[in-house]
């Protein structure tokens, strides 16, 4: 159904922007710097990779914060597999992610075989190692419906400011029970009530330097029981 697709358009002719929410999917100036910079580094990765570890993520989008973390766990000599979660409620075509991804040529084979996959099954599968699943539908219903604690969240919704539904409390607190004790969430926004949302949902929180000309961003570490 159209309404449960990405509505495209694009800029300079290689960044896509949702004209549902009037927002990029990623970094105007570097994605995947900003991506290794509020991901990787703001849950201490890949210092933490071990076997099975497992990150869940709302807003797969690109897919950009999949390959970026599949190639540094290959680079790290991670041993699998490492389990990925991605909430999206308008996925893209394959060939819209083709295009998008086409911008991050340092992703080489990496995002293509990641777009295969996509093509052959939009829920994603084995990925060399990497355990992927795309739960696709409203974030608020499908993540409830679930069993998992997660090691790291990826928290990578459109702008709080034009998506709101993605940072509400009842979805933040089921965020944190879905956080292993000890585990830990990041996300490139500093707005003030989605930091009070992660705390009310567990998590202690702290306002770290952002990418790029964001001042600020939220790192959040659920405590050990």
């Amino acid at each position: 159904m159209s309404d449960q697709q990405a509505d495209l358009e694009w800029r300079q002719d290689a960044i896509p922007v949702s004209t549902r929410f009037d927002d990029p999917y990623f970094s105007l100036d570097n994605g995947l710097a900003e991506t290794r910079h509020v991901f990787l580094a703001g849950n201490d990765l890949p210092a933490r990779f071990a076997p099975g570890f497992h990150i869940a993520e709302l807003g797969f989008g690109t897919g950009l914060n999949l390959l970026t973390t599949w190639m540094a766990w290959d680079q790290a000599g991670a041993q699998g597999p490492l389990r990925f979660t991605s909430f999206e409620a308008f996925p893209m075509s394959a060939d819209e992610m083709a295009r998008a991804l086409a911008a991050f040529p340092e992703l080489g084979d990496y995002a293509d075989r990641l777009v295969a996959a996509y093509r052959e099954d939009p829920t994603l599968a084995m990925l060399d190692g990497i355990e992927a699943q795309v739960v696709v539908g409203d974030a608020r219903e499908t993540l409830a419906a679930l069993n998992f604690e997660a090691d790291a969240w990826f928290l990578d919704g459109f702008s709080p400011a034009k998506n709101p539904e993605l940072w509400d409390e009842a979805l933040l607190a089921q965020v944190g029970t879905h956080t292993k004790a000890g585990g830990t969430a990041a996300t490139y926004t500093a707005a003030g009530f989605v930091r009070r949302n992660l705390e009310a949902a567990g998590f202690t929180v702290t306002r770290i330097p952002g990418f790029g000309r964001k001042r600020h961003m939220t790192q959040c570490v659920k405590p050990a029981a």
